[in-house]
């Protein structure tokens, strides 16, 4: 018994757990496995019901209910089996069933206004839902209302009753749409065809808005499609949308098997339809078969030449997809009904651009600017194309060509004074003579000018400088801005100062720009600079006296560094000059010869 007890334990939290979940189907299976331990468990019969009906089986829902009338009393599962009968169409027994139900609870009531309304007593629906809405307070306040005005439009529409009005503020997409309901029932359509146009702005709003808008939820909300009955309330347009949908949602839910098989089904129902086709191609896409996804469109648009355009506009977009740009091009030309659209025409020249095939861009405004010509030579598209086609030969160096094209356009309309610009512009480049000859047209600078506010102009919050005028500029500030231009001057006068014992008639020092110590004349320091001998020598060496260091007592020693090579034998009291002190050549273009030296060979450190 104890055994028995903890496996009905474990189940009951599968029940809860997989309730939580929304995963009813589960659940079932282990209320199931309750019941047979205890068929006449009330709370496991209550599970089942609801699970069935969580899954649309109301048929076996209320089965359960009528076979076990002794265990599931009125009270206990009235509402359940109001539902299921209301959801069956079984209209006038489920308004029974509430009646005979010994409490009327809120889910009671709410179900009463909806099958009073389903038996058009509006009237007492109307009552139902203001009782409902004075009495109840919680989150399903909005859809009461939204019942409420449902009643008021029906009222409208189907018993000619002029609408009270219920105070009911507009803020939801489906009260408004029961307000052009009930607008549409009195005859004022004008208004209701306002009303419907912002339920529809509502509607988006809503829907880009809801986070909860996912795969899962809408695979919950299609299996209330299955339900029975529904294709009786539903025409032959919205079943077909549904089935649509479901084979969509099989292929997001990476259903491949189901989504080509309701796809097959729906294109054998309605083959000249084009949706079932490009979900199959959308599928093999996914399954990275984009070949035989665009065969398998192209077929399509050789059977059904009326759905030929779109099925290639989908092709070519599968190979821009695949990098294929200039087939995606060649795809688009092809579609000869759409060759001269300015959106053809602009996509076609973007991808040709590219592709750095200019050519064929200029190629594709060519044919677009010969089919205007004949068909409609003085529209605005036809002259927009000139212009763009010659603004694109002139950017990529097709002067002579761009010239062609704005005469044309300076020749459709002389007063255009931009085109005679572009033009004279064009020709300067490579005609100067014919530039100079058309500038003759261009009109004279006086009938040219602007009346512009120039000083407003300099003073928008545009403008990057601001011209400051000299009649606000008085007294101590005049003076301030006097003395500051005067600054300025001066600084601009101001010359280089010369050495106190500058010469004019003497050639300056040719090495005064190098350091002392680097100058060919330079001898080292004078004696008596003890103090600043401290430290100076190679590491390790004891110093010595001034006379020994200094180098003008030195005969023998060069003014460069000595040579490794030279052999004689260096004691530390020898008169070598320390490397610290060895004088530099003279000329920057030595150093940097030894400093070559120094990175080439040397290892050993200074």
């Amino acid at each position: 018994m104890m055994a028995v007890a903890a496996g009905a334990a474990g189940l009951w939290s599968e029940v809860n757990r997989c309730g939580q979940n929304g995963d009813f189907a589960r659940a079932l299976k282990s209320v199931n496995k309750i019941l047979q331990i205890n068929k006449d468990d009330v709370t496991a019969l209550q599970c089942k019901v609801v699970c069935l009906i969580q899954n649309g089986n109301f048929k076996e829902a209320l089965g359960v209910i009528n076979t076990h009338t002794k265990v599931l009393t009125s009270d206990v599962i009235a509402f359940e089996k109001a539902y299921c009968e209301y959801r069956l169409n079984r209209i006038e027994s489920a308004l029974k069933t509430i009646q005979s139900a010994s409490q009327q609870t809120d889910k009671l009531k709410e179900l009463y206004g909806q099958v009073l309304y389903r038996l058009e007593r509006y009237d007492d629906c109307l009552a139902a839902y203001r009782d409902l809405i004075r009495n109840s307070q919680d989150e399903y306040e909005e859809e009461r209302k939204t019942n409420l005005s449902a009643v008021v439009a029906a009222q409208s529409t189907w018993e000619k009753v002029v609408p009270e009005d219920l105070g009911l503020r507009e803020a939801t997409y489906e009260l408004c749409y029961n307000t052009a309901c009930a607008l549409i029932g009195q005859g004022k359509l004008n208004e209701a065809m306002k009303k419907l146009q912002k339920a529809e702005e509502l509607c988006r709003q809503s829907l880009s808005e809801d986070s909860d808008q996912n795969v899962f939820d809408s695979k919950k909300k299609v299996k209330l499609t299955n339900a029975e009955g529904v294709e009786h309330k539903l025409s032959k347009k919205q079943l077909q949308a549904i089935e649509f949908n479901k084979a969509l949602l099989a292929m997001y839910t990476n259903q491949a098997d189901q989504c080509r098989k309701l796809s097959a089904s729906l294109q054998s129902q309605s083959p000249e339809h084009l949706l079932p086709v490009l979900i199959q191609a959308a599928q093999l896409c996914r399954e990275k078969q984009h070949a035989k996804a665009v065969g398998l469109l192209q077929d399509f648009a050789e059977q059904h030449p009326a759905s030929a355009a779109e099925i290639k506009l989908t092709m070519a977009q599968l190979k821009i997809a695949q990098g294929s740009v200039t087939k995606a091009c060649m795809i688009l030309r092809s579609i000869e009904e759409l060759q001269h659209k300015p959106g053809m025409v602009s996509a076609l020249v973007t991808m040709y651009s590219h592709e750095e095939d200019i050519d064929s861009a200029i190629e594709v405004f060519t044919q677009a600017i010969q089919w205007y010509q004949q068909h409609q030579p003085k529209s605005a598209v036809h002259l927009s194309l000139i212009r763009e086609a010659a603004n694109f030969k002139l950017k990529h160096g097709r002067k002579k060509e761009a010239i062609s094209d704005l005469e044309e356009l300076w020749k459709q309309n002389p007063k255009d004074v931009h085109t005679l610009a572009q033009l004279i512009s064009a020709y300067s480049l490579v005609d100067p003579e014919k530039a100079k000859v058309l500038s003759k047209h261009l009109p004279s600078s006086d009938t040219m000018s602007l009346k512009v506010d120039v000083d407003a102009l300099e003073n928008s919050h545009g403008a990057t400088y601001v011209r400051k005028k000299a009649g606000k500029l008085t007294g101590d500030n005049q003076q301030k801005e006097q003395g500051q231009g005067e600054v300025k001057k001066k600084k601009k006068k101001k010359k280089g100062k010369l050495p106190k014992n500058y010469d004019p008639k003497v050639t300056p020092d040719p090495e005064r720009w190098l350091p002392m110590r680097e100058r060919s004349y330079y001898r080292g320091r004078k004696k008596g600079k003890k103090k600043d001998q401290v430290g100076k020598g190679t590491q390790g060496s004891t110093t010595t006296g001034s006379s020994e260091l200094d180098a003008s007592r030195t005969a023998s020693s060069p003014p460069t560094s000595p040579r490794p090579s030279s052999g004689a034998a260096v004691s530390a009291t020898s008169n070598v000059i320390p490397p610290r002190h060895q004088k530099p050549a003279g000329a920057p273009a030595t150093k940097k010869k030894q400093q070559q030296k120094k990175k080439k060979g040397a290892k050993g450190g200074w």
